[in-house]
């Protein structure tokens, strides 16, 4: 079954990518190209619709046609907001989001089938099963500490990615990590608290991802480490995420583990 795709932020980098691999699978049509007016000069759209109205989009493409969007926090809101209004299927990758953002999502959720994720890698989602049982087999005597690399053009630190994966850490210990994050150390600060997940960001030039895990305990020292290679990875992910939300019922919002 070929799954029809309405790519917001069509002109952003992650939008190029998802839809040159999309035109490369017959698995995938892409039937609109949406982004703001000023960007939609460059966009080739073949026999796809450009436009810079989602709203004119889904009324001329496929009612099973699946939203991808990968922009802003506050775009990717107002995408949530009109496929609630209309139906459609979105998967969202945007990060950033504030826990008032995330709880609508999932509001919207129960009124059309909405996708988010922070990351949607495999191996990153891998992870998020395999640390928690990592960090209770190592127990107390482990301190987690995180540090995440990303390009100079990223706008939210930490990355969302980090935070979900500093999530998964805090609760594996029975902690809510904002109780126990610290993402900033200066000055004459202490003894580290035992109760506490470092989360420290560094951002330069074109690194696409990297988050390396640190459990550090009396004599020696883990090292887990991601690599993006590519944005192609979250690419083909947010497209997999796509198949398999067409026909989805509402009634919550889905991720990635959803998909495994």
């Amino acid at each position: 079954m070929t799954t029809p795709l309405i790519i917001m932020g069509a002109a952003g980098r992650m939008g190029r990518t998802i839809a040159a691999l999309a035109g490369e699978d017959a698995q995938y049509a892409i039937a609109a190209l949406v982004d703001r007016g000023e960007a939609l000069s460059g966009l080739q759209g073949g026999s796809a619709l450009v436009t810079d109205s989602l709203q004119t989009a889904l009324d001329q493409c496929p009612a099973d046609a699946v939203i991808i969007d990968f922009t802003a926090p506050a775009v990717s809101m107002e995408t949530a907001r009109t496929a609630a209004a209309s139906g459609h299927a979105a998967v969202i990758g945007t990060t950033g989001l504030t826990a008032e953002q995330k709880a609508e999502l999932a509001e919207l959720a129960r009124r059309t089938p909405l996708f988010w994720s922070s990351n949607m890698s495999v191996g990153i989602n891998v992870l998020y099963r395999v640390l928690p049982e990592l960090t209770r087999a190592l127990g107390d005597k482990y301190d987690i500490e995180m540090v995440e690399l990303h390009h100079n053009r990223k706008k939210d630190s930490p990355s969302g990615t980090a935070l979900s994966l500093g999530e998964c850490l805090a609760e594996a210990r029975g902690w809510q990590l904002p109780d126990v994050r610290c993402s900033a150390r200066d000055g004459l600060i202490g003894a580290r608290p035992k109760a506490q997940i470092g989360i420290q960001a560094i951002r330069g030039g074109d690194v696409v991802g990297v988050h390396t895990i640190y459990f550090m305990g009396p004599g020696e020292r883990i090292e887990v480490t991601h690599q993006a290679h590519s944005r192609d990875t979250f690419a083909q992910g947010a497209l997999r995420a796509a198949a398999w939300m067409q026909g989805r019922a509402a009634g919550r919002l889905y991720g990635m583990q959803d998909v495994f």
